[in-house]
């Protein structure tokens, strides 16, 4: 059975359903005597089901509308005639009608593969989108369910409460933050690794939720996070709205 101290270290991947055995059975024990741990797993539940529904892209709302308004615009075929009345048509009228219903054909071809290549580029678009969502709620995953992950904990200057998982085995780390409103019009927030006292950049975050950091967290001493200018800076420009000390 794992020491009271390690269990603590456990709420991201007990959140994850990526506890078994005698891990899971002592850290559920766990939980029902420590606020923290079960705050924690919480916040790390609500972070997955987002990430979670991240990854479902629902069809896009021009796609629909831009197939509805082409359907007006393509002709229906007329409904079949009885076999005697065609005979009727004269040699000339049937050449002429020929050459209309190519000519239509072509036409309604054109349209239809206008339609369907820009179905095809919306579809190829959205699984990217979708095929880079899903990697990265896997990595965001893996940090906070790997066997060594550490978290620390900490609330912003404005109350938000952010938290810094870190596995050393994979030498990354992931951002989580509940309660911090959206960015000021103009503004970012960004992350940061403290290196000794030397910031350097680790990616932006929109606000609320949770981020896979850009870079390793190496020998950094601590995660920071500021408010810059949109698009973020090289080097902070305001005051750390928190900074989290990491596991040595």
């Amino acid at each position: 059975m794992k020491h009271e101290a390690e269990l603590h270290t456990l709420t991201g991947a007990y959140a994850l359903n990526a506890l078994t055995g005698e891990e899971l059975r002592a850290f559920t024990a766990h939980l029902e005597h420590c606020e923290s741990c079960h705050q924690e797993v919480g916040e790390f539940a609500a972070t997955a089901a987002r990430l979670a529904a991240a990854v479902s892209l629902p069809v896009p709302v021009a796609m629909r509308q831009a197939v509805l308004d082409r359907i007006d615009g393509v002709r229906q075929l007329p409904a079949r005639a009885p076999l005697a009345s065609s005979v009727r048509f004269t040699t000339r009228l049937t050449r002429r009608a020929s050459a209309f219903v190519v000519a239509a054909s072509i036409v309604a071809a054109a349209g239809f593969g206008g339609v369907a290549l820009w179905q095809h580029e919306q579809v190829e678009q959205g699984r990217t989108e979708a095929q880079r969502a899903e990697q990265h709620v896997r990595d965001m995953t893996a940090v906070m369910a790997a066997p060594d992950a550490r978290t620390t904990r900490g609330r912003t200057s404005t109350g938000a409460l952010a938290s810094v998982v870190t596995s050393a085995r994979l030498n990354q780390a992931v951002f989580l933050a509940s309660g911090l409103p959206p960015a000021p019009a103009g503004q970012t927030y960004q992350l940061w690794f403290d290196d000794h006292g030397t910031m350097r950049p680790a990616g932006l975050t929109p606000g609320d939720g949770s981020v896979l950091m850009q870079g390793d967290p190496g020998q950094a001493l601590a995660v920071g996070l500021t408010l810059e200018p949109a698009g973020g800076s090289t080097q902070p420009t305001t005051s750390p709205l928190v900074l989290l000390s990491l596991p040595a």
